[in-house]
């Protein structure tokens, strides 16, 4: 059963929460992290991305990015940028997109239920990737960016959040990119363990998005435990910093492919290789966003396509049935070539956030042929975490993204 507890936050005061809030570092390149911080000093994107701190001789990892974060971190501590919460409390953190709502508990999760696999993961990791984040947090003694968790909704905590939420909450505010974000505290004793409880009594609970923020997390309170072999379970490195929804208001965008050539095949010998799985329709120029599972839209040639996988390469496998498997090992690996898409330099993936318009600009700089997916489900996600399977690379796209700088964790105290 899953362990979800309220911890000691520290987080931005009421009047400076919304200079801070960031989007997570890993959505911008140096440059575009750099042009996001101009002007905004107190975005915790500078202390996400303190490379952005120093000119571009000093490399993305060098020891005196990461010593930078911790001094442009501790100091706005200092100043009273952030406030710290004088006792243990959940958050419930509201984000409104396009009129659609979320609304999650912010709290902190176990680092052994990761390990036994009570908390599932439905994509693998990188190690390049996950030592930034290793240092980051291991330098800063801070977990900054909140892992973004699912689980299968439960009426009781559902009327709880309800009830709060009628309350003033402490954040209310709108991101430059018209999300709206409501946080309150969570502080009453009863309602702290009713919460605490309710989570107790939970078997499984899901990432959605951040396997590689967990996965560091994860590592630096393993390589804590090992500096203080006296350790009780306690301590807060034996926690990570998470936002759970339940699944019942999360949404996954689609997560869009484009491919670079077709292969060395003409226009005709690739739609011909095409009809050997999936039946073709043409769409003409409207942009064509697939209506169902199965179903692909494809732009070639400026011209708009669906295509359906034929019935014979259906499959109610959790991961062979995905859409995302049926383009992989249908269609992008025999006809075009690309049998690794994690390594292939061919092929990208534009998140559904961009829109179909994405698709065609690529198409006519630098890419070939584009494919729209009908998004992955949810509760595809969570079939592939509960059979103990991986998702192909680039299976979900989660909107709006969690803010970081809004909830930090230090896992010293």
């Amino acid at each position: 059963m899953a362990v979800i507890r309220p911890f000691f936050s520290i987080r931005p005061s009421e009047e400076k929460a919304d200079k801070i809030a960031a989007l997570p570092y890993d959505v911008y390149n140096r440059e575009e992290a750099k042009a996001a911080v101009a002007n905004h000093p107190l975005s915790f994107l500078n202390i996400d991305r303190a490379e952005t701190q120093f000119d571009d001789t000093v490399d993305t990892y060098d020891e005196r990015v990461y010593q930078k974060a911790h001094d442009l971190l501790w100091d706005m501590v200092e100043k009273g940028d952030f406030i710290r919460e004088k006792k243990r409390c959940y958050y419930i953190y509201e984000l409104t997109m396009d009129g659609r709502t979320q609304t999650g508990i912010t709290a902190c999760a176990s680092i052994d239920d990761y390990a036994n696999g009570v908390i599932k993961k439905h994509e693998n990791t990188r190690a390049d990737k996950e030592e930034d984040r290793i240092r980051h947090v291991d330098t800063c003694s801070m977990q900054t960016g909140p892992i973004f968790l699912a689980y299968r909704a439960k009426e009781e905590l559902q009327n709880k959040i309800g009830e709060i939420k009628t309350q003033t909450p402490v954040y209310d505010f709108v991101s430059e990119d018209g999300i709206e974000h409501r946080v309150w505290v969570i502080s009453e004793a009863a309602d702290v363990a009713m919460i605490e409880e309710a989570f107790a009594k939970i078997p499984a609970i899901y990432i959605a998005d951040g396997h590689h923020r967990c996965a560091s997390a994860v590592k630096v309170g393993l390589k804590r435990r090992e500096q203080h072999p006296d350790y009780t379970g306690e301590e807060e490195f034996n926690y990570f910093l998470a936002v759970i929804f339940p699944d019942e208001e999360l949404q996954i965008l689609d997560y869009n492919r484009v491919v670079k050539d077709l292969n060395g095949l003409d226009v005709d010998a690739f739609l011909a290789a095409i009809e050997d799985h999936f039946m073709i329709e043409k769409k003409g120029r409207i942009p064509y966003r697939p209506e169902k599972k199965g179903a692909f839209g494809m732009f070639l040639e400026d011209e708009w396509y669906c295509l359906t996988a034929k019935k014979e390469i259906r499959s109610e496998d959790a991961v062979e049935g995905l859409d995302v498997s049926l383009l992989q090992n249908y269609l992008l690996n025999p006809v075009l070539g690309i049998e690794d898409p994690k390594t292939d330099k061919r092929i990208d993936f534009v998140g559904g956030i961009r829109g179909l318009g994405e698709l065609e600009r690529r198409v006519h700089t630098d890419m070939k042929v584009a494919f729209s997916m009908y998004p992955t489900s949810i509760g595809e996600l969570f079939a592939v975490a509960d059979a103990g399977r991986l998702m192909p690379p680039k299976s979900t796209w989660f909107e709006p993204k969690l803010r970081s700088g809004l909830f930090l964790h230090e896992i010293e105290r």
